[in-house]
């Protein structure tokens, strides 16, 4: 009797294969061979699911923004709670865990930001990775956008692409020299992005 293979199991199997080799060796490191090798299968096997190196790092891509996402979504909900209680010291924290979320602050969150930074340097030379992309970017600075017009500042659209920005450069920096930007580093700096970006806020308080 042949054995029943499940499908989603084996798909992840496969992505968080892709996890590992980007995190250890980069988006060359993650071939359909050396996937098939780090997953315990075969190139056939990995190829049954998806077609091509792109699709591999698209696939991993948007397993990382569903985990990153639903995350975000908790700490959503406890701005909620916070905002109507006007408790604007369990929101300031909340608005912190949001963008926390985003940089490589344990072993999980490192692994989804190369990841992630790999998927956009493939991105920038394909246009078939190009769109998803291009939407996840934005997804982040729609939602910086929000808080920021939520809270009252000004010229909240413009602080959210700076703070996005800036998210972005410190993710890149603590991926590329660990030493000198461990977590503690990351979240002072942080606060400080958030206390700038939300200076001036006149209806949720100031993060940070």
């Amino acid at each position: 009797m042949p054995k029943v293979v499940d499908v989603a199991e084996r798909r992840a199997l496969i992505v968080d294969a892709v996890f590992r080799l980007v995190e250890q060796g980069g988006v060359e490191a993650a071939s359909l061979r050396n996937v098939a090798r780090e997953a315990g299968l075969n190139v056939g096997s990995v190829r049954h699911y998806f077609e091509s190196h792109d699709a591999l790092m698209l696939a991993a891509t948007r397993a990382m923004a569903e985990r990153v996402t639903a995350r975000i979504e908790a700490h959503g909900e406890r701005i909620l709670a916070a905002f109507h209680r006007a408790d604007h010291r369990e929101l300031s924290a909340a608005v912190v865990g949001v963008y926390a979320e985003l940089l490589p602050l344990d072993e999980r969150r490192r692994r989804e930001c190369a990841v992630w930074l790999a998927f956009v340097e493939r991105a920038r030379v394909s246009p078939a990775l190009r769109p998803a992309a291009d939407e996840m970017h934005r997804d982040v600075v729609r939602l910086t956008t929000s808080l920021l017009e939520g809270a009252g500042v000004p010229e909240a659209r413009d602080r959210a692409a700076l703070l996005t920005i800036a998210v972005d450069g410190l993710t890149v920096a603590a991926l590329s020299w660990p030493e000198d930007y461990p977590p503690d580093v990351q979240q002072r700096l942080l606060a400080v992005l958030l206390r700038q970006s939300f200076a001036g806020a006149t209806a949720l308080g100031s993060a940070g």
